[in-house]
């Protein structure tokens, strides 16, 4: 039994301000996977990871693990990993490829659009105990599941906004990793990074566009990259690392002086801000000379420049994906529980460029988002520590009124404010408000 009704959902939020319960309440959290992550557009994976029919992938949607196939038919299906026997997790594996999807429970098969396609010894049921070929045997599955640029997204909502519309102008982050690619593709490829921190996934990405902490939670590894950085070789791999720590290091002025934007879904992103060396969105290297010719080659001059000259950093989809197209990073940050989190972190593969754009990308993921970054580590280290600390505190309210009241409206749908407000954070607490506030 709930307490939750709309009134007090909407008290739980105000302009500058939210309650310590949103974070830390169990209830709060099994309603968010409800009515955030049940009903609005999700990612759930991407067309490279299932090519063919009869691939398939897990994924989730919030709480819900669900697998995303494609059918003999080459459509994409996302049903629920629960079979409609007995309830058990029918894939077990990340991924894969077969024929059909077997249970290993009991051997339910079923095609990869749903369908019960068979069982062991069907002579022990009947139509007179039980129908096999009622529908209701088939998996669960989204009743609405729709691609962008190769990302493949779900809804569990019959209707409601298309996944264009819900997107709006952060489809522009999408569009900028794909336009990246000298063939106009892009593939996950070299696996994915796993992390977990014992905090609430809403944390993280308040964090993601937060330009105050990196040089109060980040300073050690500032300090270790300034002391190193005369030591790397031009080019070196130790350079790329030592140059992006460094990059946490700029003046609250310097922060204030880049761009965070807003949009009313509860998406936004922050303006670039590595500068120098291999990080420099325009570096002088002779590997960045040899794929700006493919995509010059592929686009022209004047669309090139446009394409490379997008300098953001972590474009936030709501309510769980950030994306670094500089870098082709794709992060997704999935709830499992209120106070626990998983990370994955994969790297994209832009086809027709120089296989060294790729390694790039696979150190970023390692130098910012894996078990060996001290980027991370330090992150984490605050949410769990801010987490037990709202767990059991007697403050009820967390602040947000940085600058508030000082955004400005970039068009029609989009705010910007100088780079340390705290617009990020209340953009997707409104949304949050909204969306928990939906019957």
């Amino acid at each position: 039994m709930t307490d939750l009704n709309l009134d007090h959902i909407e008290r739980l939020v105000e302009p500058g301000r939210v309650h310590r319960r949103v974070y830390t309440d169990p209830e709060i959290f099994d309603l968010e996977m409800d009515r955030i992550f049940g009903r609005i557009w999700v990612f759930v994976g991407h067309e490279s990871q299932i090519p063919r029919p009869g691939d398939w992938i897990r994924g989730r949607m919030g709480a819900r693990q669900v697998i995303v196939t494609r059918d003999e038919a080459g459509a994409l299906n996302v049903l629920d990993n629960r079979c409609s026997h007995r309830g058990m997790r029918i894939c077990l594996k990340d991924s894969g490829h077969s024929r059909r999807l077997v249970c290993p429970y009991h051997g339910w098969a079923f095609n990869h659009d749903g369908a019960l396609a068979g069982v062991p010894a069907p002579r022990g049921y009947t139509k007179k105990s039980t129908d096999l070929t009622d529908p209701a045997f088939a998996l669960k599955s989204a009743p609405r599941v729709d691609l962008y640029r190769g990302f493949i997204f779900a809804s569990m909502a019959p209707d409601g906004p298309g996944l264009v519309e819900f997107l709006g102008d952060i489809a522009a982050a999408l569009d900028n990793a794909v336009d990246r690619a000298p063939d106009g593709e892009v593939e996950f490829a070299g696996g994915v990074v796993r992390q977990e921190f014992a905090g609430n996934w809403k944390m993280h990405m308040e964090n993601a566009c937060d330009l105050v902490h990196p040089g109060y939670v980040h300073q050690s590894s500032v300090d270790a990259a300034r002391d190193h950085l005369r030591d790397a070789s031009p080019g070196s791999i130790p350079q790329q690392a030592i140059q992006m720590f460094n990059g946490n290091g700029i003046s609250l002025d310097e922060w204030d002086a880049l761009g965070v934007y807003g949009f009313e879904n509860g998406h936004c992103y922050m303006d670039g801000f590595y500068r120098g060396g291999m990080v420099d969105p325009a570096m002088a290297d002779p590997v960045f000379t040899r794929y700006r010719a493919l995509m010059v080659d592929r686009y022209g001059e004047d669309r090139t420049a446009e394409i490379l000259g997008r300098d953001t950093f972590n474009n936030l989809i709501y309510p769980n994906i950030s994306i670094n197209t500089r870098f082709q990073q794709f992060r997704v940050i999935q709830p499992v529980a209120v106070n626990r989190t998983h990370i994955y972190s994969y790297s994209m593969r832009l086809k027709g460029a120089p296989e060294e754009m790729f390694e790039m990308s696979v150190r970023f993921v390692s130098t910012a988002n894996s078990p060996s970054s001290p980027v991370s580590s330090d992150d984490f280290a605050i949410f769990e520590g801010a987490q037990a600390a709202l767990a059991n505190g007697d403050s009820e309210w967390l602040d947000f009124s940085r600058r508030l009241g000082d955004e400005q409206k970039t068009g029609k749908a989009a705010v910007r404010d100088s780079g340390t407000s705290e617009l990020p954070m209340r953009t997707q607490l409104n949304a949050w408000r909204n969306l928990m506030g939906v019957p």
